[in-house]
């Protein structure tokens, strides 16, 4: 009974996803404005999709933090905010990244 729960959990979560995803390190930077300043920090990714990404970033933020992030590898911008927090790894913490208005080549790879 619990294979069918786990099944259909993860055919309901996938059906809300937007997009096709790849695994792709892509070196970007995020940059940020917040109460105590700006800040910006070298990142990558670990997956990348057409409406977003999950990042590993070596700081600390809240979901709904808004962030500007820069593809090193086309040099394009596109903001986002992060809508998941994941967990704390050696090289940063682990965030799903949605764009916000983002161009569909924005990762420069066939999605």
């Amino acid at each position: 009974m619990s294979v069918y729960r786990d099944v259909a959990q993860e055919a309901k979560f996938q059906s809300k996803r937007r997009g096709v995803r790849v695994n792709s390190r892509v070196p970007v930077s995020v940059a940020w404005h917040a109460d105590a300043g700006p800040g910006s920090l070298d990142a990558h990714t670990r997956v990348v999709g057409p409406y977003g990404c999950l990042a590993v970033i070596p700081r600390e933020f809240s979901v709904e933090q808004q962030l500007e992030i820069v593809n090193h590898a086309n040099l394009r911008s596109n903001a986002g905010v992060i809508v998941w927090k994941g967990n704390q790894r050696v090289e940063g913490w682990e965030y799903g990244i949605e764009l916000i208005e983002p161009e569909m080549d924005f990762w420069g790879l066939e999605l």
